[in-house]
């Protein structure tokens, strides 16, 4: 897979990938604004899947859980430019305001598709990529761009932007529940969760009675068996959708927990995909 990068600072670059798909399941450290040029994304999260296409823009809240899958499309390359929206930033930003944060919302992707505004800002980015030495302060003035127009066309996205706290020690069982799908470090689940690695392991032993990665590994080909049988989904998409990284692995421990391999499971009447 060719993959290339441009950048104009650490927060703004343009993604291409030229061939074939990727994946990746990802934590989000801050809040990315993206506009896709040519190509497709699938983001799926526990509660919702998107697609998003050419012309779409669309802010990603941070610290969400997410596998990321990038296709190519009708001949042209997966193409994005990619701006990180950093709580050093939107502290410096909201410093001049006054406060703005209200409350605590279940973050969401915000979908903002062919807004001439933002396409404007963004769309404006493309000749800087070519130039060598890009002075700091035009980058900062675009990004300000970007933050002042989301603002305009959304008010509730105060309640993102500014609301820098960090995650707190929350339920660790209704967590995992909800997100076992995502192929992440367990540092980063204990982050999520509020507790360092070591507490992590602890709570987790303590609330599941097993390992966190002997317990992962069973509800990834439980989840996998359901989308199967209940769903008809297709080997590839199960596999990248629950989890694993790839399909030969994905079919070893599949067999190796069930008796039975994925084709031959689709093989039985009524579960053809």
């Amino acid at each position: 897979m060719q993959y290339e990068a441009k950048y104009i600072t650490e927060d703004i670059k343009l993604s291409c990938y030229e061939d074939k798909f990727f994946k990746s399941d990802i934590l989000f450290e801050h809040h990315m604004l993206i506009w896709f040029i040519s190509g497709e994304t699938k983001i799926v999260q526990a509660n919702a899947t998107y697609i998003f296409k050419e012309g779409d823009i669309f802010l990603i809240p941070r610290n969400q859980l997410a596998t990321i899958i990038n296709y190519p499309k009708d001949g042209k390359p997966h193409k994005t430019v990619v701006m990180h929206l950093s709580t050093a930033r939107l502290r410096e930003f909201y410093a001049n305001l006054d406060s703005v944060y209200k409350t605590s919302e279940s973050p969401k992707i915000y979908h903002f598709s062919n807004h001439p505004l933002l396409e404007s800002c963004l769309s404006s980015l493309i000749p800087y990529f070519d130039i060598k030495e890009l002075p700091e302060h035009i980058a900062s003035l675009k990004i300000t761009e970007a933050i002042s127009i989301l603002r305009a066309i959304d008010k509730s996205i105060d309640n993102i932007l500014a609301n820098f706290e960090e995650p707190g020690k929350i339920d660790l069982a209704g967590y995992m529940e909800k997100n076992f799908m995502f192929n992440l470090p367990l540092e980063k689940f204990g982050y999520l969760t509020g507790r360092s690695l070591t507490t992590f392991k602890r709570d987790f032993s303590k609330v599941f009675n097993t390992t966190p990665q002997r317990w992962l590994t069973q509800k990834r080909l439980e989840l996998a068996h359901y989308q199967f049988t209940q769903k008809q989904k297709r080997p590839i998409d199960v596999c990248y959708e629950t989890g694993f990284e790839n399909l030969s692995h994905f079919s070893y421990a599949f067999k190796k927990h069930f008796g039975y391999a994925p084709t031959e499971l689709l093989s039985q009447p009524g579960t053809h995909p």
